[in-house]
């Protein structure tokens, strides 16, 4: 799927004639259903100059020699039919061009999605931290909805408008010069009125999907929050957040739709104003000219054929405007910062159980003027068990995450077995490197999907993952055992049982290195030992680095690291530790 840089409408343009085909089938089926009905209002009014006015009988002539030889009854009754037909058949012709136009539009509208998808895979972790849920789903959703809208009914109608003008020109120039170029000449003044209108329509649209934008983020929060607004007894201070951002996306709704209803009725205001004016110059022509009665019926016919067309040239300027603040919106999208792409050469985590990990002169910070940790250097060995500890905000969850391939690495340098982490995919260590979160979050979805989160996994392996996790008699007290259904966020289980989730998927995915950030902070004694119990051969092989504040599950540690204010301030095995009076293991102690 190839990865889009910009959303313009230039580009959607390119995309549409990238269906060169079916653009040709589509405008030559427009193409001749315009042709139809451009030459029904000629039919009735030629049958009133020969059969009323007994003008020169051409057509009724051809009738009598080529389909049917009858009287002025016969004439009328076969025009009908003829006019009926040409419709018929034009109406098919225009549903087999609107199914065209659907599935180009429909296909743009896919790789869009499918392009801006690629492109949030690949955002920064950065990005997402600060980025708003209802904000990406309404550019994902209404802004290229918007975009499909202008693709599959604008642009086809635009194409069988612009026809329908050009034949209608033509047919009108035809019967009367003088008059067609009079109507012809003077019609686009209403085009250009109403362009001067849509450049204040498309800013009202853009404030409207603002105002969309900010209302599904209110209400996705609360949603998302909403265990946490309850228990804080807040449920009224948040939903009136959402309702006051209902009000706002219902004034900014009313703006637009009833301006650009009033600017549509202002442009047709001015198209019927000229109508009225082109027929009272029709007559004139009638009395002046050689213009015959029949023939100005046709005129009034045609004046009246063209205006849905001119209608549909004014609303594509209004929609134009719409689908450009669209792909502004969705550039924003674009805008993301990405991780770095990283030709890799060399894995490091092939055909080995565990690898070693060197820290040298690592700092990082969220924000340039912030730093988080500073100058942080460490070993841990192929294999090592090792811990890091410190007090809250000390950075121990960021160089966690750091270690994981979350953040890449502002100064310094991190090197996994014999390899920088500058020279490997950031994918490529999440694979390897594992971390359990403290407050891991799960789907809501089955038990047997959070553990093995689409990974095809044998009924086996998944039960010992369970076995080791602790987990096995949980699921078997389970409704539907791996297939139960385990609420949004794992609802139905405790604190305890979603870091035991958790370590099974770990279990599952069999990294090279795993870190326990805070994992069993929600377990008792018991089942903690009885957990690390079984993962002790599990991990036996395997480079194994916890953060933690309880000393039972970091006393055999090989080595402790201390952190403070982002600084490595101490590190040794626990019995140098603990000989320190007042380090801050030995007070953990």
């Amino acid at each position: 799927m190839e990865l889009l840089q910009k959303c313009t409408v230039d580009g959607i343009f390119k995309q549409l004639f990238a269906h060169k085909k079916e653009l040709i089938i589509g405008n030559l089926i427009a193409l001749v259903a315009t042709m139809m009905i451009v030459v029904i209002p000629l039919l009735i009014p030629i049958l009133v100059d020969e059969l009323l006015l007994g003008k020169s009988a051409y057509f009724t002539e051809w009738m009598g020699r080529n389909v049917w030889q009858t009287d002025t009854q016969g004439y009328v009754l076969l025009t009908i039919f003829l006019i009926l037909l040409l419709r018929v058949l034009s109406v098919f012709l225009g549903i087999a061009q609107s199914k065209i136009f659907v599935s180009i539009s429909k296909d743009i509208a896919y790789k869009l999605r499918c392009s801006l998808l690629l492109h949030l895979q690949n955002v920064s972790l950065k990005e997402y931290e600060m980025m708003r849920t209802g904000a990406i789903t309404s550019k994902l959703v209404t802004d290229v909805e918007t975009l499909d809208s202008f693709v599959s009914t604008t642009i086809s109608k635009l194409i069988i408008a612009v026809l329908t003008l050009l034949f209608s020109s033509v047919v009108l120039l035809w019967i009367h010069w003088e008059l067609a170029l009079f109507i012809l000449i003077t019609n686009p003044i209403v085009v250009y009125f109403t362009a001067k209108m849509a450049r204040n329509i498309g800013v009202l649209k853009k404030e409207q999907n603002q105002a969309v934008e900010q209302f599904q983020d209110a209400l996705s929060e609360t949603l998302e929050l909403f265990g946490q607004i309850r228990a804080a007894n807040k449920e009224s201070y948040f939903f009136e957040q959402s309702r006051a951002k209902a009000l706002t996306l219902k004034h900014h709704a009313v703006a637009f739709d009833y301006k650009s209803d009033a600017a549509l009725k202002y442009s047709y205001l001015v198209f019927l104003s000229g109508y009225e004016i082109f027929r009272a110059v029709s007559i004139l022509a009638v009395a002046y000219s050689d213009l015959s009665v029949g023939m100005m019926l046709a005129i009034f016919s045609y004046l009246w054929v063209m205006v849905t067309p001119t209608q549909d040239m004014i609303n594509f300027q209004y929609v134009l405007a719409t689908a450009k603040a669209a792909c502004g919106r969705i550039n924003a999208l674009y805008a993301l910062e990405q991780e770095k792409t990283v030709v890799q050469t060399h894995n490091p985590f092939v055909d080995v159980d565990s690898v070693g990990i060197s820290v040298s002169y690592l700092s990082f910070a969220y924000h340039s003027d912030k730093p988080i940790l500073t100058d942080i250097s460490m070993q841990i060995p192929s294999g090592a068990k090792v811990a890091i500890v410190g007090a809250s905000g000390s950075g121990k969850t960021t160089l966690a995450h750091i270690l994981v391939g979350f953040y890449a690495v502002d100064e310094g340098e991190i090197v996994y077995g014999d390899v920088s982490c500058k020279s490997l995919k950031l994918s490529t260590i999440r694979e390897n490197v594992h971390l359990i979160l403290q407050h891991p979050k799960l789907f809501n979805d089955t038990m047997r999907f959070n553990l093995t989160l689409g990974k095809d996994c044998s009924d086996e392996a998944i039960h010992k993952a369970l076995k080791i996790a602790q987990l096995d008699e949980v699921v078997e007290g389970l409704t539907h055992g791996l297939d139960t259904l385990i609420g949004k966020d794992g609802i139905k289980l405790s604190g305890g049982q979603r870091q035991r989730v958790a370590i099974a998927r770990m279990v599952l995915s069999d990294p090279k290195v795993v870190l326990f950030d805070e994992s069993t902070s929600a377990l008792d004694v018991h089942t903690e030992a009885k957990l690390f119990h079984d993962l002790k051969a599990f991990l036996s092989n395997k480079t194994v680095i916890t953060i933690a504040h309880r000393l039972s599950t970091i006393q055999d540690a090989d080595r402790i690291f201390v952190l403070e204010n982002g600084e490595l301030i101490d590190s040794g095995t626990p019995n140098e530790l603990l000989a320190k009076e007042n380090s801050y293991f030995a007070k953990m102690k």
